[in-house]
């Protein structure tokens, strides 16, 4: 058993209207669907709520632990989560401040991530 080539026109026919070399090795364009907007979306949802959580967990370590407010890191941090809590941060009262602070920036954190959920399995659905 042996190989014979094919008879035949030649294969490699440079005169061939489909083996032109121009177009040849033109680069491919990859075809974006729809759904990988989307999922970018949810991408930079996920990244946002991961660091507004972060900012939460941070703020209670901070005042748990009595952290310097003169500190430029902790007095961002309280800045930050300030901003994020959204009318939160007074939701629970009780007598130990300390026990308000946890309570109210851990709802915070809590709605943060059902909400970023939420919307990253709405920007999911196909």
């Amino acid at each position: 058993m042996s190989y014979r080539p094919p008879q035949g026109p030649d294969p490699y026919d440079a005169n061939d209207p489909h083996m032109r070399r121009d177009d040849y090795y033109e680069p491919r364009r990859r075809e974006r669907r729809p759904s990988e907007g989307r999922e970018t979306a949810a991408r930079i949802v996920r990244m946002v709520v991961a660091l507004v959580v972060l900012i939460f967990a941070l703020h209670v370590l901070f005042v748990v632990l009595d952290a310097n407010q003169g500190n430029g890191f902790v007095a961002l941090i309280y800045t930050l989560a300030q901003t994020f809590v959204l009318g939160l941060g007074d939701v629970f009262t009780p007598d130990d401040a300390l026990l308000g602070v946890v309570l109210n920036y851990g709802l915070a954190a809590l709605i943060w991530f059902i909400v970023g959920q939420f919307v990253i399995k709405l920007l999911r659905r196909e």
